[in-house]
């Protein structure tokens, strides 16, 4: 199906307003964060920053995606649950990066904004059947969509809330997979799928250019829970919707990074004996700065990575499964040489000086791995790694 230049010209004119808003934006929200007490300030070894950093950053990004929507989108029964259920998940954040809240109490409230949008009409009523043999193509899921949906939108969210870990990660890989699906709506004729992901993609990039290392704001459980949120329901309206495989495939793969990472920390903390909300140091870009890359490296590591996922999704959209797998493993495979080239010209990625200050505060010294248990939130969040 050929892409509507109309809806192409839409999505990129959602795109720059959601960016020019965040962008003029963020100097505001981070002198609010230092006003309120949204601050990370480092009292402890454990902080690799030297100066006192402002949170709640994730503020502009929802100021752009919603200023952005308003102006391009109808207000239709479905977005109108995911704007309210994201409203519910913005007030969440900024109340946790100022007083930093028990676990508990806001995973309820992640459920209940879930629940307001599958209450609007933003429900897996469909799955496709993975197995191709099979003479049913779809499994239609009945009483089980609506606690299958909330256990989506719950994971999501928290998923790429858990990938905050450096500076500008959580924010990048949030564009590469916003980006992959405005792709991917374009391509299969979803021209506000496209204008919703055009909007997010733009208020992450307008967001950005603060977020990078070194960081003069971190999104905080403002903007990573906001991110996740989104994603996750305009994924059900967009991708799980598809025939045949590729309403079970694409959505995986467009949030492979925070899902792989979320499900192995899980994996790993249960095979050690260790409750699945224990924190620990095993999250990927952990184990990357542990293996001696520097914070910029790792991050690029990262996004290269996620967008090779996402450039799979958009694949198999358009030539088919076989196909979609061996371009997977082919770009993995050329990822590989080209990682192991720039390495040896690099000395292997060496360290970042122990003098040369940070302001990341996400990564923590491998010896002092353990924080407060009234710092812990689904997995390992905690508020001193804002």
């Amino acid at each position: 199906m050929p892409i509507q230049l109309p809806a192409v010209g839409l999505a990129l004119a959602a795109l720059l307003t959601a960016a020019l808003v965040a962008l003029i934006s963020t100097p505001v929200v981070r002198s609010l964060a230092f006003r309120v007490g949204a601050v990370d300030v480092p009292k402890d070894a454990r902080r690799m920053h030297t100066h006192p950093i402002p949170r709640m950053g994730g503020l502009a990004i929802f100021f752009g995606f919603i200023l952005s929507v308003l102006i391009f989108l109808p207000l239709t029964q479905e977005l109108r649950g995911m704007l309210l259920g994201s409203v519910v998940i913005v007030i969440l954040g900024i109340l946790d990066d100022i007083f930093a809240l028990p676990a508990l109490p806001k995973f309820f409230v992640q459920i209940g904004a879930a629940l307001i949008a599958v209450l609007h009409g933003n429900r897996i009523e469909f799955l496709s059947n993975p197995n191709i043999f099979s003479q049913d193509l779809f499994w239609e899921l009945g009483l089980l969509a609506v606690p299958i949906t909330v256990f989506w939108i719950v994971g999501i969210t928290n998923a790429v809330n858990l990938i905050d870990g450096l500076d500008g990660l959580a924010c990048g890989v949030s564009t590469i997979s916003s980006m992959t699906m405005l792709v991917i709506a374009l391509i299969v004729a979803e021209p506000d799928v496209a204008l919703l992901m055009g909007a997010l993609s733009g208020a992450c990039i307008g967001f950005l250019p603060y977020n990078l290392n070194p960081a003069k704001i971190f999104m905080g459980d403002t903007g990573s829970t906001f991110l996740g949120f989104v994603l996750a329901v305009v994924s059900i309206q967009g991708l799980f919707k598809f025939y045949a495989i590729i309403s079970f495939a694409v959505p995986f793969l467009m949030l492979g990074l925070p899902i792989f990472d979320t499900c192995f920390a899980i994996l790993r903390r249960v095979s050690h004996g260790q409750s699945p909300m224990a924190p620990d140091r095993g999250h990927i870009h952990h184990r990357l700065i542990d293996m001696g890359f520097t914070q910029k490296q790792a991050v690029a590591v990262l996004y290269i990575i996620s967008a090779i996922l996402g450039l799979s999704a958009v694949v198999l959209t358009t030539i088919g499964v076989v196909r979609a797998i061996l371009f997977l493993l082919a770009l993995c495979a050329a990822g590989a040489v080209a990682a192991k080239i720039y390495l040896d010209r690099t000395g292997g990625g060496a360290p970042e000086p122990p003098d040369v200050p940070s302001s990341d505060s996400r990564v923590p010294r491998p010896r002092q791995s353990q924080p407060a248990d009234s710092e812990k939130f689904f997995g390992e969040k905690e508020r001193s790694d804002k």
